[in-house]
């Protein structure tokens, strides 16, 4: 028996790096998991929601694809619906999807700001409120968002990334406390270093990975988080062990 038999997972970002590793991990403990991004088609980076969708069948478990825009409110209200009518409900909801730019604020355009909060934190906000009337209703759920030490940590360049997730962070804390009447939980979810696609894409050959780990490693925290309910854990951000590097 898995640790999510019987429960169904929406994952944001699912078509590469940490969203990804999630989303095999959950299938392999057995959750159906719908696979969400806006990703169908290769591009620079590697990785597609069918590729997932795929890869995760093929390992035996249950999956959908289903193509939205963090960023669009109808889009990401239709995604939910898709999700229900084939699953019938939902139990955990993870957002890995997120946007990572690197300048320093007087070399900032008001345009890669604004990007920035549209997915790291306007995206956020959308898709956690449209999972929570369907929770609210069951009085159950676990809501993961994605974080990082950039939240609290001063990196070059880092200062308009960083203060996206801080906001992402004071949202859950926030947020947890409002709903913890109808036992849903909602945490975040720092997962240190990580060799994603884009890790790899953003960084020079002979860079120094050790510490960082693959992503399905994030598996088995993001799985312990998912199964956790008011009672037993909200309104915290888990931070895996300090690693090396940026």
């Amino acid at each position: 028996m898995g640790k999510l038999d019987g429960r169904n997972a929406i994952v944001f970002g699912s078509s590469r790096g940490i969203g990804k590793g999630i989303a095999r991990y959950y299938a392999r403990e057995g959750a159906r998991v719908a696979v969400i991004a806006r990703t169908e088609t290769p591009g620079k980076l590697a990785g597609t929601i069918g590729e997932t969708v795929d890869e995760i069948r093929a390992a035996g478990g249950v999956a959908i694809g289903v193509r939205c825009d963090i960023t669009d409110e109808a889009d990401v209200e239709a995604m939910v619906g898709t999700v229900l009518g084939e699953f019938g409900s939902v139990d955990i909801m993870v957002n890995s999807a997120a946007v990572i730019l690197f300048d320093k604020i007087i070399d900032t355009t008001f345009k890669r700001w604004d990007l920035l909060y549209r997915v790291n934190v306007h995206g956020a906000f959308l898709v956690t409120k449209a999972v929570l009337p369907h929770m609210i209703e069951r009085r159950r759920g676990s809501i993961i968002q994605l974080t990082s030490r950039a939240a609290t940590n001063i990196t070059p360049g880092g200062t308009h990334y960083g203060s996206t997730k801080s906001a992402l962070e004071r949202l859950c804390v926030g947020l947890a406390a409002e709903v913890k009447e109808y036992n849903i939980a909602v945490n975040c979810l720092d997962p240190g270093g990580v060799k994603t696609e884009g890790a790899v894409f953003t960084r020079p050959r002979d860079f120094d990975w050790a510490g960082w780990v693959e992503p399905i490693e994030v598996g088995p925290v993001a799985a312990h988080m998912a199964v956790q309910d008011a009672k037993s854990m909200t309104g915290q951000v888990i931070r895996r062990p300090e690693y090396r590097g940026k």
